[in-house]
């Protein structure tokens, strides 16, 4: 924690772009389904598609912006690209997060806001 005029501001412990984008990553319906399904095992494309109801286009789509997040990894066996979560990012986004659970009732009072 780092003291700023009085307040405390929480140490950010990777640049703020990059959790721009997580958080982005995790902002939309599907890609939380894409999450949901590969909490339990790693899953291709196809079982992704045939689970969620949508094309492989809409799909790739998505993704791509989980890969670029790093929240979900790949790998190839033969023609088939398997997908999986990358835990460690996700627990850089609950390190983060739980910066915030200790901050003490936030001062509603404001001075000049006339």
């Amino acid at each position: 924690m780092v003291a700023n005029n009085g307040m405390v501001t929480p140490v950010v412990p990777v640049a703020n772009s990059v959790l721009v984008a997580r958080f982005h990553a995790l902002s939309d319906p599907l890609r939380l389904q894409v999450i949901n399904l590969l909490r339990e095992q790693e899953l291709c494309v196809c079982e992704l598609c045939e689970q969620l109801g949508v094309s492989q286009s809409k799909l790739s789509f998505h993704l791509k912006t989980l890969k670029e997040a790093l929240l979900v990894e790949s790998r190839q066996e033969g023609r088939w690209i398997y997908y999986r979560l990358n835990p460690g990012q996700f627990k850089v986004l609950e390190e983060y997060l739980a910066q915030y659970r200790n901050f003490s009732a936030i001062a509603t009072s404001h001075k000049g806001c006339d």
